[in-house]
């Protein structure tokens, strides 16, 4: 085999490094050696001439087109995975619809890619999706109008009076601007958090978690902005008007701006954000929601960082 030559081993190992934020991680969850996981990036990084990761202190973020690449890989693996399963074939003979509900958070950093993996096996299987806040989604499924939620399982009040199954777990950190006097650090503690202005995102419940993790600590943050729109609560810590707590899902080390945004370890205890599904408790899912249940959460266990498993609730 030619050393220039591209192999399947250096997008997995690719794609474990995107999805665990670092080499060490990527390498504890492929079974091999950090260098190894490091040739593989080098090299693809190579082949394609461009920078795929930015290297940060605490590990590393993807870049705009280390992004656009991961979606083409996990594309390119879930294919060769069809292919020795001998199933591709039959699968684009199933054909129907689904009824699936999700929210900002889901729908705009998690779902998108999973959905066109999933229509690329099942081209002929409709998802369709419906916007939903968590109130409307927790309506529709006691009312059996939906087949599937995906939503924040952190959120949910009484799991218990649902069906669901946890997909992925996100840590939360504080996100800090580059010149900011706390980006040095190698941690911080809540505490110091509310020393500084706190711009509060305040859709998918992250006011309530916010508002939690003070409470804990006896802590009141110090509010200086609240904000539905992600992208504004990314402009105003970027250009220094406060911090945030928010998870590693929807982090970029970048503003639309292009200021550095760095994302620092919360020496406290914070609760992850947790990602999962949802359905009507008297009616498991059967049939092409249980194939698109199967689906994610197959592909979520895939590329599922170590110490990362959620929460199981099948029932």
């Amino acid at each position: 085999m030619s050393k220039n030559e591209v192999t399947l081993r250096q997008f997995r190992y690719f794609v474990a490094a995107a999805v665990s934020g670092q080499f060490s991680a990527a390498a504890e969850s492929e079974n091999v050696s950090q260098s190894a996981i490091s040739n593989a990036v080098n090299t693809l990084e190579q082949k394609l001439n461009t920078q795929l990761f930015q290297r940060l202190p605490h590990g590393v973020a993807l870049t705009a087109h280390g992004q656009i690449f991961l979606h083409h890989a996990q594309h390119v693996l879930d294919s060769v995975h069809d292919a020795m399963n001998h199933s591709g074939l039959q699968r684009h003979t199933v054909a129907g619809s689904i009824r699936v509900a999700a929210g900002y958070t889901v729908l705009g950093y998690f779902l998108p890619d999973l959905i066109s993996r999933f229509k690329h096996s099942y081209p002929n299987i409709d998802i369709e999706l419906q916007d939903m806040e968590r109130p409307a989604m927790e309506e529709a499924l006691r009312e059996q109008k939906i087949d599937l939620g995906i939503a924040l399982l952190s959120n949910i009040v009484d799991l218990q009076q649902y069906g669901f199954y946890s997909l992925a777990r996100s840590r939360r950190r504080l996100w800090v601007a580059d010149q900011h006097e706390l980006a040095s650090e190698s941690s911080v503690s809540l505490e110091q958090v509310a020393a500084y202005p706190y711009i509060l995102l305040t859709v998918d419940d992250a006011d309530t978690a916010a508002a939690r993790h003070g409470k804990e600590r006896e802590l009141s943050l110090r509010i200086a902005m609240r904000t539905r729109s992600l992208e504004a609560v990314r402009g105003l810590i970027a250009y220094g008007f406060g911090v945030s707590i928010l998870s590693d899902m929807v982090y970029r080390p970048w503003s639309l701006e292009g200021r550095r945004i760095h994302a620092l370890p919360i020496s406290d205890p914070v609760d992850a954000l947790e990602i999962g599904l949802l359905w009507p408790k008297p009616r498991a899912p059967v049939g092409l929601v249980a194939l698109f249940q199967r689906f994610l959460i197959q592909a979520c266990e895939q590329q599922m960082r170590p110490g990362m498993a959620g929460r199981r609730g099948l029932s």
